[in-house]
């Protein structure tokens, strides 16, 4: 019995080597060929697809830009107040700029314009998603296509929050950062949406990351680490019931980064749809105000 139990053993570890590995590369598309918000996406879900089928449409003019050999895609949208900041949005994973149209709307008032991009991987843009590894190149590429002189506000939602955060260290002309549903470190987000898909993630996901970057990549991921470096107000908003990304991820980020911190009744992706949208929206301008005018 065990001479036969021995001669198992090899294909018991070859069948477990092949499960782990087909699970990996499940996991890996799975993380960075998030399903794609586009215009026929809205239209399926009976919503606006671009600035002009707003409740109050808004002029808007799509353009591109290209980073590493990948092209990006974004909306320049007219704002309300001329000599205002630009605010540009950033989506979080599997959201696009159209997830991005009922912020559009709150912050429109006391911008010059707003820009709504997809990330890579999202969207009309092409490449895959890193999960934030150069999606901050991203940014600083498309911050650099805007007018000299310009005050920038950055304003980003769960992947794009951190995004945000990041690319404002390294960007003199962010006047100040919003960060909605941030979280510290890239596994937390994923093992939720793995396990909210009753999804095995406990070796496969760690090895997933892995062929997105390379470890140290991931040791310097710490949104709160980062955060610490900011020389401009912050203000995050955060879900109290967010099963994606942690509220107290979103204090600590807050705390590190000396900035405002503001509870809402909401979960992860509901807080422009659900019953605090007016406490965020409120949030969001009176910050705004004090970041545009900031000596």
């Amino acid at each position: 019995m065990l001479n036969v139990l021995l001669g198992l053993l090899p294909v018991l570890v070859l069948g477990l080597s092949l499960y782990v590995g087909a699970l990996t590369l499940l996991t890996f598309r799975r993380l960075t060929r998030p399903p794609r918000r586009t215009y026929a996406w809205a239209v399926a879900k009976g919503l606006p697809g671009e600035p002009g089928e707003l409740t109050r449409p808004r002029p808007f003019e799509r353009f591109e830009f290209g980073r590493d050999g990948t092209t990006l895609v974004g909306w320049s949208i007219e704002g309300d107040t001329p000599h205002g900041p630009v605010v540009v949005l950033t989506h979080g994973w599997a959201d696009s700029k159209v997830g991005g149209l009922g912020r559009v709307e709150a912050v429109a008032p006391l911008a010059s314009r707003v820009v709504s991009w997809d990330l890579r991987g999202h969207g009309e843009s092409g490449g895959t998603s890193t999960l934030g590894l150069l999606e901050k190149a991203d940014l600083l590429a498309l911050l650099d296509t805007l007018e000299s002189g310009t005050s920038i506000v950055l304003f980003g939602w769960s992947l794009g929050a951190g995004v945000s955060i990041a690319a404002a260290v390294e960007c003199d002309r962010v006047v100040g950062v919003i960060a909605e549903s941030p979280y510290r470190l890239a596994t937390t987000p994923a093992r939720n949406v793995l396990e909210a898909r009753a999804m095995p993630w406990r070796v496969n996901l760690p090895l997933a990351l892995r062929l997105v970057g390379p470890g140290a990549e991931w040791r310097r991921f710490d949104r709160c680490v980062i955060a610490a470096r900011l020389s401009v107000p912050l203000l995050v908003i955060h879900g109290e019931a967010d099963r994606i990304s942690p509220v107290e991820d979103g204090r600590d980020i807050a705390a590190a980064g000396r900035g405002e911190f503001v509870p809402l009744a909401a979960g992860h992706n509901d807080v422009w749809t659900g019953g605090d949208r007016e406490k965020a929206e409120h949030a969001v301008c009176a910050f705004l105000g004090r970041a545009w005018r900031r000596p």
